[in-house]
């Protein structure tokens, strides 16, 4: 069965003349990331890894949303006081696994955004090469401001998109920032109107299909390796320092 065939949880995922489009389609909860939706975009993605047909991956949404970040309804993302320190340690790594499963694609990667992008969806959307933004979207951390550390291995990316300074804003003061000011900061690289994200985000889709399959992955690795070379130093505690932080007396109440 085809990846675009299957049925995937308040996933959509449509192929055509090389350029996949997926989208997050649960906009009743503007597309909060629910376990089963984290679960199925890494999934996703590591089935396009495979697919040599495909040459442009968009990430999109339904709504008017990209995505509020990670469902914290109770049962979704935040472990069971029962759960034994290993499956608390291994839940933990969902994220940084779905981040890992975009950053890894070797075919080109554009997300599409408008209105909410905030922790869990603007950690995927840094996974990706680039960003195109309608004039509503906004982006913001919280975590700081809950009292937990930022993770899902989104600091190295971070840095590498917008600069320490600017990076250190976003993750330490938990603030909206609009996308016209990301734009200036780099982490936005077009801004459009909004309800034109998509279509733009296709646009440059194709022109990554009409090129040279095998050149434009050895630029978009070669690249990578070089923006990220220490990320793996700097992060592979900050699950570990998750767990640590939720079981703290700064915890904020999840709102």
């Amino acid at each position: 069965m085809s990846i675009a065939a299957q049925d995937w949880k308040d996933i959509e995922v449509g192929i055509e003349d090389g350029i996949a489009v997926v989208r997050l389609n649960r906009p009743e909860k503007r597309n909060a990331m629910s376990l089963d939706m984290m679960h199925g975009l890494t999934e996703v993605a590591l089935q396009l890894s495979k697919d040599t047909s495909v040459h442009a991956v968009v990430l999109a949404a339904s709504g008017d949303n990209f995505s509020a970040g990670v469902d914290l309804s109770p049962g979704e993302i935040l472990p069971a006081p029962t759960d034994t320190l290993l499956e608390k340690r291994q839940q933990a790594r969902i994220g940084s696994d779905l981040c890992a499963a975009w950053q890894g694609l070797e075919q080109v990667t554009i997300a599409a955004i408008e209105g909410h992008c905030v922790g869990g969806g603007l950690a995927l959307v840094a996974a990706c090469d680039f960003r195109i933004a309608g004039t509503s979207a906004w982006f913001k951390l919280p975590e700081v401001a809950l009292g937990i550390n930022m993770s899902w291995h989104s600091l190295p990316r971070l840095v590498a998109l917008v600069g320490p300074s600017k990076a250190k804003q976003l993750a330490i003061f938990s603030e909206k920032v609009a996308a016209a000011e990301t734009l200036s900061w780099g982490l936005v690289d077009r801004l459009v109107d909004d309800g034109e994200t998509l279509d733009e985000a296709v646009k440059w889709a194709r022109k990554v299909a009409a090129l040279p399959p095998v050149p434009v992955r050895m630029v978009k690795e070669a690249v990578n390796a070089v923006a990220l070379a220490l990320a793996h130093a700097t992060i592979h505690m900050d699950r570990d320092q998750a767990l640590l932080a939720i079981q703290s007396s700064e915890l904020n109440n999840y709102e």
